[in-house]
């Protein structure tokens, strides 16, 4: 079944699709009246809908099934050090596949220019797309932090276990899914491209963060990030693994 994404403030009757959505849907896929096609909204919603008909950039439907899928309990955060790559856009696509609970891309000392204060509809496009391909339910936050490591450290308090992906003068601890703890939120930092600066490691050390390696290699920032999400990933279902062992076993001991 094709999958949509319609925004959660036009999900209401009547059911339109529009825009390019509506397009690729009619001009690409040829859909007709009477196909089934399930629709996202990035907010935990899922439809199965029926289409009754089509225009040339509309698509009008009617609500066969609805599931409402609850807000994950625990999920992770990547704070990503402003950077101008042209990888973003892929590693929101995957972000989104691993269920990232946000991604926040925040001003560094190193930065090779200013933070957007606005989110691009390219970076939402980009994290829909991921949405659609993976059927993830619910769609990361998206925000950028301008006023740097100072806005990390405030936001920190929200969350479980606060990370930043640095090496340091000494070997740091090797990330890993016994870190995590149990369900909690996380809030990875990974640097920009040129690295963090001692002032920016200094804050965030001493705001709490505790300095984690991923390993003995060099790594691209996107594939830290990436890592980060997949050992949390694996971490979360472990955690939903055992979960559902143990109440199959009646909650044996």
């Amino acid at each position: 079944m094709k999958t949509f994404y319609l925004p959660p403030e036009e999900w209401r009757e009547p059911y339109t699709l529009e825009g390019q959505e509506a397009k690729h849907l009619v001009k690409v896929l040829r859909a007709r009246e009477g196909d089934a096609i399930r629709l996202l909204d990035g907010r935990g919603r899922e439809g199965m809908f029926r289409i009754t008909a089509t225009e040339k950039h509309r698509v009008h439907l009617t609500l066969e099934e609805l599931v409402e899928h609850p807000e994950p309990v625990g999920s992770a955060v990547l704070a990503l050090g402003w950077a101008k790559s042209v990888r973003r856009g892929w590693l929101l696509e995957k972000a989104v596949e691993l269920e990232a609970g946000g991604i926040w891309l925040w001003q560094a000392d190193r930065s090779q220019s200013s933070v957007p204060t606005d989110i691009k509809d390219s970076w939402e496009g980009q994290m829909i797309a991921g949405a659609k391909q993976s059927l993830n339910p619910w769609l990361p936050e998206l925000r950028t932090i301008p006023d740097g490591v100072e806005g990390l450290v405030r936001l920190a308090s929200a969350f479980d276990n606060i990370f930043i992906l640095w090496e340091g003068q000494s070997p740091s601890a090797l990330l890993s899914p016994a870190m995590l703890g149990g369900k909690g939120r996380t809030l990875f930092v990974v640097g920009p491209e040129g690295g963090f600066s001692d002032r920016e490691v200094r804050v965030l050390t001493e705001g709490g963060f505790t300095p984690v390696s991923l390993g003995r290699r060099i790594l691209r920032w996107e594939t830290a990030a990436l890592l980060c999400l997949g050992l949390d990933w694996w971490h979360r279902e472990l955690v939903e693994s055992s979960e559902t062992e143990h109440e199959q076993s009646g909650g044996a001991a």
